[in-house]
């Protein structure tokens, strides 16, 4: 009987396609995630039709078009995803990439209590002035050594007050009134001075406050007051001017830093080339929303400027005293006011 070899049978074929098949595949895939679009969440405590949302649609519909594939803005407003304290530490922790903070920025920055100071920005020119020559060199690094990337300069605006006991014209008129101010010392410290019972509160509950009257009255500017429909719930609406508020587009600076290089130049250029934008949105509100807030039903009055001024001087020389180099700011900002 002729002797038989047994072979072994052979798996090389067999292997080098499945070798083969899954190199494939981890190349199809590491193609896709290196193409895949990065999903950027802008969130803001503005409703519908308020000047935060313009700003944050306008900033998305613009760096959307810059991104094409490598990313996409997504605008979550009306306080969706929670408020602006919750949204700066969401920043800091990095689940979310972009807010539009306001006044919450002195509570996490102490010297951005700067623009809690009552007729401290004049106009918008004047803000632009103290962009360029103390917010950029002074106090955008202070933002960064608290986690945060300051993106541009945009605008919440000019403050004034609406209530449901009287119209405000000086400062006395306010003694008691239980008023409703964003999440800041100062401004707690302002009208505390001013004679009123000021508390803190989310933007997304003080329609509710006002119309149970829990709250006698608020402080915002005419597009937040309008979008927030507090001309539905409060019968006066005082111009007092008191506050010029700007917002900024703001990052977390370790989430910011993680996105890639391109998409973080897009989405800085596009949040400064929307600032022009912005001013002229809001100029254009600021003269149409008067009227409408009359329309429905407000009695608007003018106040006494000058009281109020009068009256905030313990306000600035506490503000001096209390934050490290606050009076020098101040001083600074002051002094870029005098052309206007």
């Amino acid at each position: 009987m002729p002797t038989q070899t047994f072979q072994f049978p052979t798996f090389r074929t067999p292997l080098r396609q499945m070798a083969a098949a899954i190199l494939g595949a981890t190349t199809l895939l590491g193609a896709s995630m290196a193409h895949a679009q990065v999903e950027i969440k802008l969130g803001h405590v503005g409703g519908p039709g308020s000047l935060f949302e313009r700003s944050a649609n306008e900033f998305a519909r613009v760096a959307n078009e810059r991104l094409g594939t490598k990313g996409k803005v997504v605008v979550f407003g009306s306080s969706q995803l929670g408020g602006d304290s919750e949204m700066m530490q969401k920043l800091r922790l990095g689940t979310l990439e972009l807010s539009i903070p306001s006044t919450i920025m002195s509570s996490n920055v102490p010297a951005f209590g700067m623009f809690e100071m009552p007729y401290l920005v004049k106009n918008r020119e004047h803000m632009k002035k103290i962009e360029t020559d103390v917010l950029r060199p002074t106090m955008f690094p202070m933002a960064e050594e608290k986690g945060f990337k300051i993106l541009a300069v945009w605008e919440n605006g000019f403050r004034h007050i609406t209530s449901n006991v009287k119209p405000i014209v000086k400062p006395e008129d306010l003694k008691g009134m239980k008023l409703r101010v964003p999440p800041g010392v100062w401004r707690v410290k302002m009208f505390q001075a001013y004679g009123a019972n000021p508390s803190p509160m989310a933007l997304s509950e003080v329609f509710v406050a006002l119309q149970t009257g829990v709250m006698d009255g608020q402080e915002n500017p005419l597009t937040q007051i309008f979008s927030s429909k507090f001309q539905e719930v409060q019968k006066f609406m005082s111009m007092t001017g008191h506050v010029y508020t700007p917002a900024f587009l703001a990052a977390g600076s370790r989430k910011f830093n993680s996105l890639p290089a391109d998409v973080r130049e897009i989405l800085e250029k596009a949040a400064q080339d929307v600032q022009p934008f912005v001013y002229r949105t809001a100029a254009q509100l600021d003269g149409e929303l008067v009227d409408k807030i009359k329309a429905a039903g407000t009695q608007v009055n003018e106040a006494d400027k000058n009281a109020f001024i009068a009256a905030s001087k313990a306000v600035y020389e506490e503000f001096g005293k209390e934050v490290p180099g606050g009076a020098d700011l101040v001083n600074k900002a002051v002094a870029l006011g005098a052309a206007f």
